[in-house]
């Protein structure tokens, strides 16, 4: 089963980078990635995204979602000054803290569009990753938060610089590096945003292939607190250090 991987952009639709990946089922196949394109006037909107977004969905019978924004605030009660736990752990740039307060302040705006993308898509009868595990497998269809500068490091290779700083040279280490780790194939070459979205996407196809040794799932389920979403998971890749599948237990 393909899973669809998004890096989520606030301002052009060109911005945005949607990779399908689909490994057909085998663990031991290369990734296939298929790079879609959007070219939309005007900005992007959260409601219109999520509706172009659970479309392609459903024409290609994908479970699972991958996006790499904040889904939700801190949660009152974590413990935390100002990031919600799986920020912590994973160590992330932004942090989201009670509704409305970012950190650093400028990404404000990205929080929130990040945050309505994911309740757009929940109104259409998706649901935020609930669960560190899936018994017999993943049920209905999920939204799974990704954070792309931390799965360069999980996987072992240095983060692609910032979008405004890389230059073609870095794509082409960086791309290269992940083709030594992780056997894949694209439909053309990936910018910058593309690329983001391919190595963030890949713990998506674990979660689909139930197999425990290719993801790391990391910081509190998400729920309901004042009438907001609060916490949720943030998904690492990881190498697996054995070939042997794991299956998923209750």
């Amino acid at each position: 089963m393909a899973v669809l991987s998004v890096s989520l952009a606030l301002s052009r639709w060109t911005d945005l980078g949607i990779v399908l990946l689909d490994r057909g089922g085998d663990p031991a196949a290369p990734v296939a990635c298929e790079i879609v394109m959007w070219n939309e006037p005007g900005l992007v909107d959260p409601d219109i995204l999520a509706g172009r977004l659970n479309h392609l969905c459903g024409v290609r019978g994908i479970r699972v979602l991958l996006m790499d924004g904040p889904q939700a605030w801190k949660s009152r009660t974590n413990g935390l000054l100002h990031a919600r736990v799986s920020e912590r752990q994973v160590n992330t740039a932004t942090k989201t803290g009670l509704p409305g307060m970012v950190k650093p302040a400028p990404l404000r705006n990205f929080a929130e569009f990040c945050v309505d993308v994911y309740d757009a898509l929940c109104r259409r009868g998706w649901r935020r990753l609930d669960t560190r595990m899936e018994p017999g497998g993943i049920k209905g269809r999920i939204l799974v938060e990704t954070y792309p500068h931390g799965a360069w490091k999980s996987l072992g290779i240095n983060p692609l610089p910032a979008k405004r700083k890389a230059l073609v040279s870095d794509l082409a280490e960086a791309f290269g590096a992940l083709r030594a780790v992780v056997p894949l194939t694209v439909s053309r070459p990936p910018n910058h945003d593309q690329l983001q979205a391919i190595v963030a996407g890949l713990p998506g196809l674990a979660l689909e292939e139930e197999d425990t040794a290719g993801a790391r799932i990391l910081g509190a389920a998400p729920r309901r607190e004042d009438g907001q979403w609060r916490e949720g998971f943030i998904v690492m890749p990881q190498i697996p250090k054995t070939r042997d599948r794991i299956r998923w237990l209750n």
